[in-house]
Protein backbone atom coordinates (compact mmCIF):
# COMPACT_ATOMS: atom_id res chain seq x y z
CA UNK A 1 0.00 0.00 0.00
CA UNK A 2 1.25 3.55 -0.77
CA UNK A 3 1.79 6.31 1.40
CA UNK A 4 -1.43 7.65 -0.03
CA UNK A 5 -3.37 4.60 0.87
CA UNK A 6 -1.71 4.44 4.45
CA UNK A 7 -3.30 8.11 4.87
CA UNK A 8 -6.32 7.68 4.08
CA UNK A 9 -6.63 3.87 5.86
CA UNK A 10 -5.62 6.12 9.30
CA UNK A 11 -7.91 8.41 8.39
CA UNK A 12 -11.06 5.76 7.57
CA UNK A 13 -9.80 4.24 11.11
CA UNK A 14 -10.29 7.60 13.01
CA UNK A 15 -13.93 8.02 11.47
CA UNK A 16 -14.61 4.06 12.87
CA UNK A 17 -13.18 4.26 16.21
CA UNK A 18 -14.10 7.59 17.64
CA UNK A 19 -17.71 8.69 15.60
CA UNK A 20 -18.67 5.05 15.08
CA UNK A 21 -18.93 5.55 11.64
CA UNK A 22 -19.44 2.15 9.36
CA UNK A 23 -16.84 1.07 6.72
CA UNK A 24 -19.70 0.59 4.32
CA UNK A 25 -20.40 4.50 4.85
CA UNK A 26 -16.75 5.86 4.58
CA UNK A 27 -16.22 6.95 0.45
CA UNK A 28 -14.20 9.78 -0.72
CA UNK A 29 -17.71 11.76 -1.53
CA UNK A 30 -19.61 10.95 1.54
CA UNK A 31 -20.59 14.30 3.31
CA UNK A 32 -19.77 14.57 6.92
CA UNK A 33 -23.04 15.78 8.35
CA UNK A 34 -25.37 14.75 5.55
CA UNK A 35 -24.20 11.54 5.50
CA UNK A 36 -21.78 10.11 7.99
CA UNK A 37 -24.13 12.04 10.66
CA UNK A 38 -20.99 14.27 12.52
CA UNK A 39 -22.58 17.59 14.62
CA UNK A 40 -20.19 20.40 14.87
CA UNK A 41 -19.02 19.02 18.00
CA UNK A 42 -17.61 15.82 16.17
CA UNK A 43 -15.98 18.11 13.54
CA UNK A 44 -14.04 19.93 16.17
CA UNK A 45 -13.21 16.37 17.64
CA UNK A 46 -12.21 15.14 14.28
CA UNK A 47 -10.14 18.17 13.93
CA UNK A 48 -8.12 17.43 16.88
CA UNK A 49 -8.02 13.48 16.31
CA UNK A 50 -6.44 14.48 12.91
CA UNK A 51 -4.19 16.57 14.09
CA UNK A 52 -3.21 14.63 17.14
CA UNK A 53 -2.45 11.53 14.96
CA UNK A 54 -0.56 13.35 11.88
CA UNK A 55 1.23 15.71 13.92
CA UNK A 56 -0.18 19.03 12.45
CA UNK A 57 -1.88 21.65 12.79
CA UNK A 58 -4.97 22.40 10.71
CA UNK A 59 -5.24 26.70 10.44
CA UNK A 60 -9.44 27.18 10.94
CA UNK A 61 -10.19 28.80 7.89
CA UNK A 62 -9.06 25.18 6.05
CA UNK A 63 -11.45 23.32 8.56
CA UNK A 64 -14.42 25.75 7.66
CA UNK A 65 -13.74 24.27 4.08
CA UNK A 66 -13.85 20.78 4.89
CA UNK A 67 -17.23 18.92 3.65
CA UNK A 68 -16.85 15.54 2.79
CA UNK A 69 -14.48 12.46 3.43
CA UNK A 70 -12.32 13.32 0.61
CA UNK A 71 -11.64 16.96 1.21
CA UNK A 72 -10.20 15.46 4.61
CA UNK A 73 -7.97 12.58 2.34
CA UNK A 74 -6.81 15.57 0.18
CA UNK A 75 -5.89 18.35 3.23
CA UNK A 76 -4.01 15.77 5.45
CA UNK A 77 -2.15 14.64 1.93
CA UNK A 78 -1.41 18.86 1.18
CA UNK A 79 -0.05 19.30 4.53
CA UNK A 80 2.53 15.84 4.91
CA UNK A 81 3.36 16.77 1.33
CA UNK A 82 3.74 20.70 2.38
CA UNK A 83 5.93 19.87 5.25
CA UNK A 84 8.23 16.30 4.18
CA UNK A 85 9.09 19.36 1.31
CA UNK A 86 9.96 21.76 3.89
CA UNK A 87 11.71 19.30 5.48
CA UNK A 88 14.08 18.84 2.52
CA UNK A 89 17.35 20.42 2.22
CA UNK A 90 17.99 23.22 -0.59
CA UNK A 91 20.08 22.12 -3.51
Amino acid sequence: MNERGRVEESIDQIMIDEFEVEPRKLQRGAHLVKDLDLDSLDGVDLVVALEKTFHCRIPEDEVKKIRTLGDIYDKVHAMLASRANAAQPSA
